[in-house]
């Protein structure tokens, strides 16, 4: 379980550069990694606690952390939105 988790997080960091890389998020490399490693915290956590899981923690990572760079811009944007 430790080698999964700290693989989890490498992976999860390397999905943040890659999406950064490759213009799918506009946040700045650092910014993308933190969100990224949230995302694949967080679902790891809950492989641990509640056996929710998409497979192997590799694909766990991936899913993590692409869903947090999807899920926290686009609700940071519906928060400006909200308050124009």
């Amino acid at each position: 379980m430790f080698f999964s988790f700290w693989g989890s997080l490498v992976i999860g960091g390397v999905v943040a550069y890659l999406a950064e890389k490759w213009d799918f998020t506009h946040h700045g490399v650092l910014q993308a990694i933190i969100i990224a490693l949230g995302g694949v915290i967080l679902l790891f956590m809950a492989r641990v606690m509640f056996g929710i899981s998409f497979g192997s923690p590799g694909v766990n990572a991936i899913i993590g952390a692409l869903g947090a760079l999807i899920l926290i811009p686009s609700e940071a944007i519906s928060r400006r939105r909200r308050r124009k």
